[in-house]
């Protein structure tokens, strides 16, 4: 019986199912879609399915989750990131690194975010909270789906006999290939679990509270703070701790060697 098999979705159902998958992935369910848009490309490859379509049955729906989270962050501004951040499986990426992009690149930050772990969700709701113009963002927005999609589709394409070698192994296509899915699924799930959980707990362990900072300057301690934040999240905030020092992360080693030996270093971001 293949009837709700992997591979019964694919032969039966190859550009609805990647329509819902990809929507899905966009709209945040926390799994990969590169693998299954490149296992398209092996089948286009195999004569299954057509480049052209099987393009649109990517793209769109990549566009239309990425203008759902757009509208998001145009609507509630930094508190949607903040939401991201939480949820997100790939926390060290989740924010800081998207708008270090966004702030050197705009717009054409979206053309490979989606190449990026973490990057994705956390670009088009920036380009929405820094209210980048409609027409700018669906273009930029939509040329990005399509260099992603068109990639893994031509990768799988030229690459489908080994594609084809590595679904055999695993039996996609087999019996069991629900089963076998599942345990994929649990086990990319699950190491990014584990690695969320790491990232958190070295944060926490190495964690100063508000008070306890405020009670070492009241102590006339020798401190430094450094705020981490991007410029313009600052500049929008309006307000930072007296005497903290606004300097990008990737700023803080070539800026080390003027901290005076002996004092402690408190660094603060969102």
């Amino acid at each position: 019986m293949h009837s709700f098999s992997f591979g019964y979705l694919l032969l039966r159902h190859g550009y609805l199912f990647v329509f819902v998958y990809v929507f899905a992935v966009s709209i945040g369910l926390p799994l990969p879609a590169d693998p299954v848009v490149l296992l398209v490309g092996a089948m286009v490859g195999n004569h299954r399915y057509s480049f052209g379509p099987a393009l649109v049955a990517a793209v769109v729906p990549a566009v239309l989750g990425d203008f759902l989270w757009y509208e998001l962050g145009r609507v509630n501004g930094g508190s949607i990131l903040a939401m991201l951040c939480k949820l997100s499986l790939e926390p060290d990426t989740c924010v800081r690194k998207t708008q270090t992009a966004f702030s050197k690149r705009g717009a054409a930050t979206l053309l490979f975010s989606k190449f990026v772990p973490g990057m994705a969700l956390v670009s088009v709701s920036l380009a929405g909270v820094s209210k980048l113009g409609y027409w700018r963002f669906l273009l930029a927005d939509t040329a990005g789906c399509t260099i992603w999609a068109a990639a893994y589709l031509l990768l799988g394409r030229i690459f489908y006999r080994q594609v084809d070698s590595v679904i055999a192994l695993l039996g996609l296509f087999g019996r069991r290939a629900g089963l076998v899915v599942l345990i994929l699924i649990s086990l990319y799930i699950s190491a990014k679990y584990i690695q969320r959980w790491w990232f958190l707990r070295n944060l926490r362990v190495n964690r100063i509270t508000a008070q306890e900072a405020l009670a070492l300057m009241d102590n006339g301690e020798a401190i430094t703070i450094f705020d981490l934040r991007h410029p313009a999240e600052v500049e929008r905030e309006g307000m930072k701790i007296a005497g903290a020092r606004v300097l990008r992360p990737d700023q803080l080693g070539s800026v080390s060697h003027k901290i005076p030996e002996g004092q402690q270093i408190i660094l603060y971001c969102t």
